[in-house]
């Protein structure tokens, strides 16, 4: 087991985007008894999510997109839920007239993990 990834380590050298833009990058399964990113590991990524927001305690992510109308966030909602399948990772989605919430967090690992970072991007690229 790499080091690096212990659980609660918050080692700034964990190989995190390796300098590859998020929405390029793929989803990969997590192993079980990963560690989630450390809180340091998810700010440094925030910064390539713009407005998206970390939770206090850095276990999700969250974005509100905003639109004229109920079918246009019925609609992008949709083209969310493809993006997921595709990925195999799935977001929580709060769909609203004119507005929708999107939540990530990998449950499997009870918190962060770059997965819901290259999420996050694909999503941005949609928006």
């Amino acid at each position: 087991m790499n080091p690096s990834h212990s659980k609660g380590n918050s080692d700034s050298s964990r190989p995190i985007s390796n300098g590859v833009d998020l929405a390029q990058k793929r989803c990969v399964p997590c192993e079980a008894g990963a560690a989630p990113l450390t809180k340091e590991e998810a700010e440094r990524l925030m910064g390539q999510l713009p407005y998206w927001k970390l939770s206090s305690d850095a276990k999700s992510i969250y974005k509100v997109f905003k639109f004229k109308n109920w079918l246009q966030a019925v609609d992008f909602t949709n083209k969310i839920s493809a993006i997921a399948e595709k990925e195999g990772h799935h977001p929580d989605i709060d769909l609203h007239w004119g507005r929708v919430g999107v939540m990530l967090t990998t449950h499997a690992i009870g918190g962060l993990s770059e997965n819901d970072f290259i999420l996050a991007a694909k999503i941005d690229t949609i928006a």
